[in-house]
């Protein structure tokens, strides 16, 4: 069995653990938020155990844990000892940027009690003064927004041949409703309908007949060349702010013929190393 990779988040309260998470989330890290540090290592051998294909395993801990917290250094000197250890990430933000941070959201610090916000980020910053100073790697949030600080995840803790982009290509229905998950939406219906040709009706855009009939129309292939020119911008854009899952929605009247065809067209056009592709015909079958 590999080896686990097992990473532990931790830092300023208000510094970006969440973000963090959910990019490693979106990396397909299995992540756990506000473990104790005592069942660390019940997870770690919990899913190895029950499920080997986790590989990468993230565990965020933070003050929110109280008493447990204090815990950690010997949480992670558990797991060296017995050779499977942990790298930590701490993350960190300069106390007036965590200051305004909460002061944001209108939430209390975990720490500050009756007192401030800066009284709970000093408390903070005593408690965890030893644990940043023995971190693997230490992400200072200051002046990154959350698509730079997804892009500073990403770099450090995403595979290198992992795809950059999840691209999700559905046909569907107008009849049937708009989808609201699509980033993009294009109206296919200025094609010529195959369901008014008596021998294409029993069809959809998934056999050869219907799927050439749509491809040979007037304007077609020229549409297809054009769209996905204009797309590039966008899935270059939807990468630089790490929007790693993109819906592009292509529909007809009743999501059957057309769209099916020129999903399915688009999807083979637009599959490359860098971008994985699923094909979803939403309303096929609904007739």
């Amino acid at each position: 069995m590999p080896d686990q990779e097992m990473l532990v988040i931790t830092g300023m309260s208000g510094a970006g653990r969440s973000t963090a998470a959910h990019v490693l989330e979106d990396l397909g890290w299995y992540v756990v938020d506000n473990l104790p540090p005592q069942l660390i290592r019940d997870l770690a051998e919990l899913t190895r155990a029950v499920t080997p294909q986790v590989g990468r395993l993230a565990v965020v801990v933070d003050v929110r844990g109280r008493s447990f917290f204090t815990e950690l250094n010997a949480a992670l000197a558990e797991l060296e000892a017995t050779g499977r250890p942990a790298r930590v990430l701490f993350l960190d933000a300069a106390d007036e940027v965590l200051v305004r941070r909460y002061e944001s959201v209108r939430r209390p610090h975990p720490l500050q009690g009756e007192g401030r916000i800066v009284d709970g980020i000093r408390a903070e910053r005593r408690l965890l003064g030893s644990l940043r100073s023995t971190a693997h790697a230490v992400i200072d949030t200051t002046r990154l927004n959350v698509h730079q600080l997804s892009t500073a995840m990403v770099e450090a803790f995403g595979e290198e041949d992992a795809p950059i982009l999840r691209l999700t290509v559905m046909s569907f229905g107008f009849k049937h409703g708009l989808p609201l998950d699509a980033e993009n939406v294009a109206d296919v219906r200025f094609i010529p309908n195959p369901y008014w040709i008596p021998e294409l009706r029993q069809f959809s855009g998934l056999d050869e007949p219907v799927s050439a009939f749509v491809l040979r129309q007037e304007g077609v292939r020229s549409w297809v060349d054009r769209y996905l020119a204009a797309l590039e911008p966008a899935l270059a854009g939807y990468v630089r702010e790490n929007k790693r899952f993109v819906t592009i929605a292509l529909g007809c009247t009743g999501g059957r013929h057309r769209s099916v065809a020129l999903t399915e067209e688009l999807a083979r056009r637009l599959r490359r190393d860098e971008f994985a592709v699923t094909v979803v015909h939403r309303d096929l079958g609904r007739e």
